[in-house]
């Protein structure tokens, strides 16, 4: 059999960077030199291609527009290549994963998302274990079809969905976690896949990339204490279209007539409202407690056990997408890659 075409995608980020010799300073690494910087690639029984951004970015930087651009460098060549890795800087990747796997919709390859906290030139990076695998991950293949066929994102020696992660430490090198969700893989003596928690898509589908995104959005998190006037400014501007409101617990938010009755009327005006737990685990049940009633009265979204990330990403798509308003509660609440439960 051929070996497997594997493309990497550079975008910037820690991962994509070496300590100048001269300066000491951190400059962009040269990904046409990969194979000689990292001869352990050699081992990888397949082919690897890079291409990158035509000028690297810091991930806090990551926007629709990079988006579309990194779908873009899929599509053109989906064809010729059987995985995709991307490598991104890790503040904002759990933002990418969640809105690549909205865009490439009947994606049947593995994209791999993965960075690192150290430089890939570092003494104690984990760059390399994060690439290699990241690479192994996105080779795999059985009976001639991909094993993964969806929006991974690998770090430290565990395979999430995309976008069910969430960047949880700044520091460490175990950096992101799937709260709602079982890992996809682990990596260890042995490269152990967990089949069943695999999206399984329909292979006879061609692949499309949506690239209508709608930023007019915003989070609000709840806070003890929050005033009518901060929520009456989010919502009183003519541009937005969608907020995500982050409760407590289980979708819990105050009870006093001000808030609900704003909270309405936005709804009211055509502004779509999502409810999901600012608690790093769990699931929105809005009714369960009397905090949480009202909101499911007015006809506020459920986001059940969404990542904010995964959320935000969302809204932004489907606002995008033009769909008609009496179905667009339906339609979040419907899980479209494997992001809710």
């Amino acid at each position: 059999m051929n070996k497997p075409n594997i493309l990497l995608i550079y975008t910037g980020g820690t991962i994509g960077m070496v300590k100048d010799s001269n300066t000491g300073t951190l400059k962009a690494f040269n990904f046409d030199n990969l194979l000689m910087s990292i001869p352990e690639l050699r081992l990888l029984d397949c082919n690897i291609e890079t291409i990158s951004f035509e000028k690297a970015i810091d991930s806090s930087n990551m926007n629709p527009k990079y988006w579309c651009i990194i779908a873009d460098m899929i599509k053109d060549n989906y064809e010729n290549f059987d995985g995709f890795v991307v490598l991104h800087g890790s503040d904002t990747m759990s933002y990418s994963a969640s809105a690549l796997s909205f865009m490439l919709e009947n994606l049947t390859k593995p994209v791999i998302f993965t960075g690192s906290q150290l430089p890939i030139g570092d003494l104690r990076t984990d760059a390399k274990e994060n690439l290699i695998t990241s690479i192994q991950l996105a080779s795999l293949h059985e009976k001639g079809v991909p094993v993964i066929r969806e929006v991974g994102l690998y770090f430290e020696y565990k395979l999430y969905r995309g976008n069910r992660t969430t960047k949880i430490n700044a520091e460490h090198f175990e950096a992101f976690e799937s709260l709602n969700y079982p890992h996809l893989a682990e990596s260890g003596v042995y490269l152990n896949i967990n089949n069943k928690f695999l999206l399984k898509p329909n292979l006879g589908e061609e692949l499309k990339v949506n690239k209508g995104f709608d930023t007019n959005v915003a989070i609000l998190k709840l806070f003890p204490g929050i005033s009518k006037p901060i929520l009456e400014a989010v919502l009183r501007s003519r541009l937005i279209k969608g907020l995500i409101l982050e409760t407590y617990g289980s979708g819990n938010a105050t009870t006093e007539t001000w808030f609900i009755d704003l909270l309405e009327a936005a709804i009211k005006r055509g502004i779509y409202i999502v409810n999901v737990t600012q608690c790093s685990g769990g699931r929105v049940n809005m009714g369960q407690y009397e905090t949480s009633s009202q909101l499911k009265k007015i006809g506020i979204i459920s986001g059940r056990d969404l990542t904010s990330e995964a959320a935000i990403t969302k809204l932004m798509y489907l606002i995008g997408q033009n769909i008609n308003p009496l179905a667009f509660k339906a339609i979040f609440e419907t899980s479209l890659r494997g992001e809710l439960s």
